[in-house]
């Protein structure tokens, strides 16, 4: 059976408020309504569409738990943050700056 639009947009809100816990739902609805000068005026069906494709963004935009972990343990010292600038560009100071 398909789901009404209601029931898509509950499903959709249920599902981003799993993935991504530390927003607030009123978060994700303002920036999935953005697009739409006015938000109070559009049909179930235009809500659910802009659910869905902020859903998709969000997910093409967010950077993997493995990945920014993995970014952590390589940038916590200061020396493996200096290996990773590329700047040929200055000669450094006699403080390595």
């Amino acid at each position: 059976m398909r789901k009404n639009h209601h029931e898509q947009i509950i499903a959709l809100l249920r599902e981003l408020k799993s993935k991504y816990p530390n927003q607030g739902l009123g978060r994700h609805i303002s920036l999935a309504l953005s697009d739409y000068a006015d938000g109070w005026d559009i049909s179930d069906k235009e809500f659910a569409f802009a659910l869905e494709k902020y859903r998709a963004e969000l997910e093409l935009n967010t950077v993997p738990d493995i990945d920014i972990q993995k970014l952590v343990k390589e940038s916590s010292t200061y020396e493996s943050l200096r290996e990773g600038i590329d700047d040929d560009s200055e000669e450094e100071d006699e403080n390595g700056y």
